[in-house]
């Protein structure tokens, strides 16, 4: 059964860095956009950052834009998110996220198919 596998998530401290994984195992097509949404208890999920497999064009949300970075291994359908100077606020469970094409920027993604989640945690 497809199903999308997360990791790395963790606890670190403000200023630190962590790696989230991403695969996309089992799918029977191309998968065209992946990417990362947020959300912390009590707000809303945030669309956080993709990345378009046919040209490796990214996007991110202005929050995070500079500090985390999304890459991909399109030979095992894996997508990361590199994230740096960690704050407080990024707090949150992350989920993976992939879609179509036609789909692929942050309000789109929603709409995809989503991974459990992997839950990180930046005290200060």
């Amino acid at each position: 059964q497809a199903h999308l596998v997360e990791s790395g998530g963790g606890s670190v401290q403000g200023g630190g860095s962590l790696r989230l994984s991403c695969a996309a195992i089992g799918y029977p097509y191309r998968i065209d956009c992946m990417g990362w949404f947020r959300q912390a208890p009590g707000k809303e999920r945030e669309g956080v950052a993709g990345i378009y497999s046919g040209s490796s064009s990214t996007f991110y949300a202005a929050s995070v834009k500079g500090r985390f970075t999304i890459s991909q291994d399109n030979s095992n359908d894996t997508v990361y998110l590199q994230m740096n100077s960690l704050k407080p606020e990024d707090t949150a469970m992350y989920y993976c996220v992939i879609a179509p094409w036609a789909h692929c920027s942050l309000g789109g993604l929603q709409s995809g198919h989503w991974g459990q989640g992997t839950q990180v945690t930046v005290s200060s």
